[in-house]
């Protein structure tokens, strides 16, 4: 044992995990790839009781420079919050308090500070694994979020389509 007791809730969930994870950040892609996170992390979501808070970063030119230019919302961030509300509302008919955030700028940065300022318990992504050049040049979302939180980060791997 770890030194501490967990004394069962009447749902036969131990009380150390209903309050180890009461607010999780889901990081989406608008991709098929989110089907893996969502399928996984729901059901945990539910037994826990959990809030979470769904985020996807658009990272293309217009949300990369969107207040210096004082850019419009292009047309693939507003299908991006579409995209959003679609997964919360599937979430909150599920029972699960849902929130939604589209941010802007570089994945990972927006979404380490989200899980700073939200006071996030848990992070939870998929990944692809790696993509050589693009990892190398740039590295991967993944890594710098795992590398730079002090919160648990929960990763699946997506199957590759």
């Amino acid at each position: 044992m770890h030194g501490y007791c967990c004394k069962p809730l009447d749902t036969g969930v131990p009380e150390v995990l209903s309050v180890m994870y009461k607010k999780v950040l889901v990081a989406l892609e608008n991709s098929a790839a989110d089907e893996t996170i969502l399928r996984h992390i729901e059901p945990l979501l539910q037994l826990l009781h959990s809030e979470v808070l769904l985020v996807h970063v658009a990272d293309g030119f217009a949300a990369r420079n969107f207040d210096q230019l004082k850019l419009a919302e292009s047309t693939e961030m507003k299908g991006d919050r579409t995209y959003l509300e679609t997964v919360a509302n599937q979430l909150r008919d599920s029972g699960i308090t849902t929130e939604t955030q589209l941010l802007l700028g570089d994945p990972a940065t927006q979404i380490i500070k989200l899980a700073h300022d939200c006071h996030a318990d848990l992070i939870a992504m998929s990944t692809h694994g790696h993509r050589l050049l693009g990892d190398m040049i740039y590295g991967s979302t993944v890594d710098k979020v795992r590398h730079t939180v002090d919160i648990p980060v929960l990763l699946l791997k997506a199957p590759k389509s």
